[in-house]
């Protein structure tokens, strides 16, 4: 009998024979395939090197106005040798301490690049040995950092401790683990003081200064000087170019982390910033400003830490907030 194509067809299944599934048996989220690296893929895609076409344009365009100047400057000694000999020689002098300032001055951010080019090389070795569990690598990547932070200080009892354990730990999770917790914690510590120091200054700003552009700069200039600070903490001690381009670098991984991300770090700060507006709108934004400045901050240290956070949980929003403005926030009794 053919069944007529407008009649409905029903299948009985019987409970018995559906298979049971085992919850045990899903892997976890953060073991699936790329689900650490998603943050690390986005913010790396949203910083993405220029196209060569435009790499070209700004050389071309450099060159021809360092040309331009060059050929102005010669122009400019030339006539006046011809018209005297002693201002000829002052501005020959003059422009050759200019041009050997800006050879100085280009060398200290070539360096600096390469400072924060070491730590970004440092921290893919560091995501490729976890995504590989490569414990050669891991041990290579531990050993460089050994090596960057040697010489400080502050660094030196965790390098101690690092040492005598390594040996221990032959697993390539545990070794880069073992070294972020070690090595990594008193910089962390430093650096959540930078930023703390950061969000109050920018705080009390917004609150205490009534010019909004007066405001707007100074933030700014916190934040960027909060940003060359936080490189510095990490062995990444950078030039102006270089703190401009971190900055940049900062606020491509925040939009790469996206809105969701970003309103759950603010929510708690956000919340105390309303309190506070009850009794002055400034200092409610004082507040807000203060919490975006720690997310700033916070995107900074990724951006700069040589190992991603992994062993150590990354420093939330809100505590720094409330660290920071310890005092100026009303808590619940």
């Amino acid at each position: 009998m053919t069944q007529s194509p407008h009649r409905p067809f029903v299948e009985e299944i019987h409970a018995d024979d559906i298979p049971e599934a085992d919850p045990g048996a899903a892997p976890p989220i953060s073991d699936l395939p790329g689900a650490d690296l998603m943050l690390e893929q986005l913010a790396r895609a949203a910083g993405a090197r220029r196209s060569r076409l435009t790499r070209a344009a700004i050389w071309v365009f450099s060159t021809l106005f360092t040309f331009v100047l060059g050929v102005a400057a010669w122009d400019f000694t030339a006539s006046l040798f011809t018209r005297n000999a002693v201002l000829g020689w002052i501005a020959f002098v003059l422009i050759a301490l200019a041009v050997l300032i800006a050879l100085i001055m280009a060398a200290r951010e070539a360096m600096g690049f390469a400072r924060i080019a070491r730590l970004d090389h440092l921290r893919a070795r560091a995501v490729s040995a976890h995504v590989n569990a490569d414990l050669k690598a891991a041990r290579s990547v531990t050993g460089s950092i050994t090596d960057l932070y040697g010489a400080r200080a502050e660094a030196a009892w965790g390098l101690k401790r690092f040492e005598e354990h390594q040996a221990e730990v032959l697993d390539a999770d545990a070794v880069l683990a073992l070294a972020e917790t070690e090595i990594l914690a008193p910089l962390d510590a430093a650096a959540r003081a930078e930023i703390e120091a950061a969000a109050r200054r920018v705080a009390l700003v917004t609150a205490l200064v009534p010019l909004a552009l007066a405001d707007v700069a100074a933030v700014l200039y916190s934040n960027l000087a909060m940003i060359r600070r936080i490189a510095m903490i990490y062995g990444g001690r950078s030039g102006t170019l270089g703190s401009w381009s971190l900055l940049r670098r900062v606020f491509s991984s925040l939009l790469a982390a996206g809105a969701v991300s970003l309103a759950d770090d603010l929510m708690g700060s956000v919340a105390g910033g309303g309190v506070l507006s009850k009794l002055s709108r400034r200092f409610g934004e004082g507040v807000v400003n203060g919490a975006l400045t720690a997310r700033i901050g916070v995107a900074a240290m990724e951006q700069c830490r040589p190992l991603p956070f992994r062993g150590l949980p990354r420093p939330g929003v809100s505590g720094l907030v409330s660290r920071a403005l310890a005092g100026l926030i009303p808590r619940g009794g």
